[in-house]
């Protein structure tokens, strides 16, 4: 059976998830074999596992990090935000139905179990495992039935790694404070704090630090600087998003409208990666530049409420005199569902039951159905001929006169629709810019060069953060400080 230790976090966006990947590709590198977990996460940017289910992507790039495949064991819970006030819940990789937050609150606690199940499951096959915890421990109205900080600690019997963040500031109050409002059991699981993405002289900090384990009484395990190529790794989360944008750059310009419920937008990150392209993030407010070469619709957890989002934005009479321009659209996923002509949820799947209009520019239909396709595909780009892999993580099918134009062939199966004149194409396959050949294709398609080999920069990049890990993080202290499962 594993050890187990935990990172949790004075807040959200702390680093939590890239610093636990550099921690278990560092602990790899030294010979264990490792996994991640994290019990509970919310996260419209999913992965689909070998195993037919889905998890957080953070949790797919840590298990790259160990050199395994996802699995739902991985990220038993997800919570996959619908509307303002609920979210669909995922339970090991399946779909378990839609809870508001209310009821989420009282019921989460029914859910220890099947986390308990997974994470002794993961755990007895390796060395170690690494869990990430989410938010915060100090939200004590959360405290109650909690299953994804130290509630999960509690029960499993692990100890946890406090970390702050020094790049929001008040990092002192961040770990001092965490301390004076938790409970003395909880108290007593955390064995040590760090101080994540400082910048500038370590050494300005050194009284900081001092300061932190004196009135704690936790040892330090490092504070770490800022990880400049943390850009280089898929985005965990939509807030990563505007970052991973070069608007104002040279190349050919992409502009992504953000909507509010944007989902597996991991396509965004090999475009961003690419010197030739100028990726641009375009935000309410903000207006489709008219020098845009390419409108890229990305999926959606909510695909009629985020279109009425587009043209309440006006984005919609933008992509029209894109398209009167003679420029290119893509939509994948929900993306793909908007560019049809009409939308229809018999069975009230994302809200009231009905049919509405599409954008129009493909000639499809879009009938949402309960079921969800969960599915890992290769493939083959028609055109150029070039392999290429993705996944499908959907609720609906399309069909109509377009698809007569497909683009992609998914084992035996032509997939796909596109317009007479091919500027407007969709497909429900994400991740295919992640493969070089297709992505190299396409973007010479548009009069654009690729320059880079994604997955290997991934892999880099991972190695880079090991190294930082090593160098700035008490590694062998977190690792005396894991205890054996039970």
């Amino acid at each position: 059976m594993a050890k187990a230790i935990m990172i949790q976090g004075t807040g959200s966006n702390v680093g939590k998830s890239m610093i636990v990947a550099g921690i278990l590709r560092a602990a790899r590198a030294r010979g264990l074999d490792v996994r991640p977990f994290k019990p509970q996460n919310m996260s419209n940017n999913a992965a689909v596992t070998s195993n037919g289910g889905e998890i957080g992507r953070a949790q797919a790039l840590q298990a790259r990090a160990c050199g395994v495949a996802p699995h739902t064991d991985m990220n038993p819970i997800l919570l996959k935000p619908q509307t303002a006030t609920g979210a669909q819940v995922i339970v090991q990789g399946q779909v378990a139905g839609h809870q508001e937050a209310r009821d989420f609150g009282r019921n989460k606690q029914t859910l220890m179990p099947a986390v308990l199940e997974s994470f002794r499951r993961l755990a007895s096959e390796c060395d170690l495992v690494v869990i990430e915890g989410a938010g915060s421990p100090a939200e004590t109205n959360l405290r109650a039935g909690d299953i994804a900080n130290m509630g999960f600690a509690r029960a499993a019997g692990v100890p946890v790694i406090l970390m702050g963040d020094i790049d929001r500031g008040g990092v002192i109050a961040q770990i001092v404070g965490t301390q004076a409002v938790l409970s003395a059991e909880d108290q007593a699981l955390i064995k040590g704090f760090c101080v994540n993405k400082f910048r500038g002289d370590r050494s300005l900090f050194d009284a900081g630090r001092d300061d932190i384990a004196a009135r704690t009484g936790w040892p330090s395990l490092g504070v770490l600087p800022w990880f400049d190529q943390a850009a280089r790794l898929p985005a965990e989360d939509v807030m990563d998003l505007p970052a991973r944008a070069r608007s104002g750059g040279a190349g050919l310009v992409v502009a992504v409208p953000q909507l509010p419920r944007i989902a597996n937008f991991d396509d965004l990150d090999p475009l961003a990666a690419e010197p030739a392209i100028d990726l641009r993030m375009i935000t309410p407010g903000m207006a489709i530049p008219a020098e845009t070469d390419l409108v890229l619709l990305v999926g959606s957890k909510s695909t009629i409420a985020d279109l009425a989002a587009l043209r309440a934005s006006g984005w919609d009479i933008d992509i029209a005199a894109h398209i009167r321009r003679g420029g290119h659209v893509m939509g994948l996923c929900g993306g793909y569902q908007m560019l049809g002509r009409t939308i229809t949820d018999a069975e009230g799947i994302e809200g009231p039951a009905g049919t509405v209009d599409g954008l129009g520019h493909l000639d499809v239909h879009t009938t949402l159905e309960p079921v969800k396709n969960l599915l890992l595909r290769d493939g083959t780009h028609l055109e150029s001929g070039a392999p290429l892999t993705g996944y499908e993580i959907h609720m609906g099918r399309t069909d109509g006169p377009d698809c007569t134009r497909p683009w992609l062939r998914l084992g035996n199966v032509d997939d796909g629709a596109a317009s007479r004149d091919g500027r407007v194409m969709g497909c429900y396959l994400h991740g295919i810019f992640a493969s070089d050949a297709f992505r190299a294709a396409y973007l010479g398609g548009l009069g654009a060069s690729s320059s880079i080999v994604f997955e290997d920069q991934v892999d880099e990049t991972l190695d880079a953060l090991a190294a930082h890990i090593e160098a700035y993080f008490d590694l062998d202290a977190l690792l005396a400080a894991a205890v054996e499962i039970k």
